[in-house]
């Protein structure tokens, strides 16, 4: 009875899996940013091996979920991006590792 037990906890795991941060590429900017302060996108772009448009397009679906602060700056009079969690991104990250980790502990071994 206890694995029919864990095969109901699966669903309600992985719904409960913030599809935002579960797509493969905008959780690498994710786990990045959720283990450092803050990081430029040149520093992004080297680290996940994405194309810069690729890159911003998850970027922008990041800032407009809440999850990441874009901050641009001149610097030397160049660009300069710099990107960091929020407290809702940090918050959110935190709370898909749970829900994942959950989702992995109910089944069945």
């Amino acid at each position: 009875m206890a694995s029919n037990e864990r095969k109901q906890e699966n669903p309600q795991a992985a719904a409960a899996i913030d599809r935002i941060i579960h797509e493969p590429a905008r959780y690498m900017i994710m786990a990045y940013l959720y283990v450092v302060e803050s990081a430029d996108f040149i520093f992004l772009l080297n680290q996940t091996g994405f194309t810069r448009g690729n890159l911003s397009s998850h970027i922008a679906r990041l800032e407009e979920s809440g999850y990441v602060e874009v901050i641009k700056e001149f610097v030397a009079k160049k660009p300069h991006t710099m990107l960091q969690l929020t407290r809702k991104g940090r918050e959110a990250f935190e709370e898909y590792r749970k829900s994942l980790q959950q989702m992995l502990d109910g089944l069945p071994k």
